[in-house]
């Protein structure tokens, strides 16, 4: 198959080769996305092929406005109203009873769907062209989410039908998501609205386990992004707790010269091993906004291991702890001096 890179200002073709049940990777806030009809389980299911993504993990339905939002539910809650208006268009994914026109290849046979508005003015203009599309990260399944066009064509290409060029994408990992569809508001993946934001629109939420943890074994995943080992380059990554010193000290003592860290601004200087900086220690958008095309670097280097210091869990760090343990597979190592 030939992938065709379009322009933005080329979305009309974008948006016929969607309308005849192809696949499109689009530019959105977050990350890229890999978007087909959401209302087509034959063209959704082509989207698990070209990732090679397992059929039991649920897909998000992006939407060009609330009302669409609407048409894809049973019901659209007092506490979905108040954050659609918070936080749409904008990186929230909110989880509801799904409606019967949702095919099961998008809920991954849950009777929820998630559901977003997101921001980006091609994803917005792409939807509106053709209709509400289902779009995971546009990357081979397991590996790190794209955020630039770069990133997709690296995996993409040959798979897909057409890439739209939009550029970097602003926030770096994917939305936040939380569900609606249980007796309280549970957060099931951070993301650039945080657990503190949501809190103060809609009162106390729940934390899912998984958010931190692996799923318990039999349980199903409710949202994108919890079930398997995501984000991971090659490389094998290792997360390090503990402070700047003893984490330097820990890569230092080593480096078998197949080691990269994965590092704060401010630990730069103390390291004798290439390294990949995510940005300054206390700026978690900037992190955020770089720790895909950081994980993606590890493996230019040629690195086979990779270090990582572990990030604060508040606010958008949660976002970042979030990814980082799950492309290091959950392995954590406590440091000190």
């Amino acid at each position: 198959m030939k992938t065709l890179i379009l322009k933005p200002d080329e979305i009309d073709q974008a948006a016929e080769i969607i309308r005849n049940g192809g696949i499109v990777a689009m530019p959105t806030e977050t990350v890229y996305g890999l978007a087909a009809n959401a209302l087509d389980g034959k063209a959704v299911a082509q989207i698990f092929k070209a990732k090679g993504r397992p059929m039991d993990n649920p897909l998000i339905v992006h939407v060009s406005d609330i009302a669409q939002a609407k048409t894809l539910v049973r019901s659209f809650p007092k506490e979905a109203e108040i954050l659609a208006e918070k936080f749409w268009p904008g990186p929230l994914t909110i989880i509801l009873p799904k409606a019967d026109i949702i095919p099961d290849e998008v809920s991954a046979g849950l009777d929820t769907v998630a559901v977003r508005f997101p921001s980006d003015p091609v994803a917005r203009k792409l939807i509106s062209l053709s209709c509400p599309l289902a779009a995971p990260s546009a990357n081979l399944s397991g590996s790190p989410s794209p955020t630039s066009a770069k990133h997709v064509i690296d995996d993409m290409d040959g798979r897909i039908d057409a890439i739209i060029d939009g550029g970097e994408c602003k926030v770096g990992v994917e939305s936040t998501v939380i569900t609606l569809a249980g007796e309280k508001p549970r957060l099931l993946r951070p993301g650039g609205i945080t657990a503190e934001q949501l809190r103060e629109v809609i009162g106390e939420i729940e934390i899912d386990d998984a958010v931190v943890n692996p799923l318990k074994d039999g349980e199903k995943a409710a949202s994108p992004g919890m079930k398997y080992k995501h984000y991971a380059p090659k490389a094998n990554v290792i997360l390090l707790r503990g402070t700047s010193e003893a984490y330097i000290a820990y890569v230092n003592s080593h480096n078998d010269d197949k080691t990269a860290a994965l590092c704060y601004d401010e630990e730069t200087g103390g390291l004798n091993v290439p390294y990949i900086v995510l940005g300054a220690e206390n700026d978690m958008e900037m992190q955020a906004h770089n720790l895909f095309t950081a994980l993606r670097q590890a493996d230019k280097l040629g690195a086979e291991t990779v270090y990582a210091h572990c990030p604060n869990r508040e606010g958008v760090g949660l976002a970042i702890y979030n990814r980082i343990i799950r492309a290091a597979g959950f392995t954590i190592i406590q440091v000190s001096v």
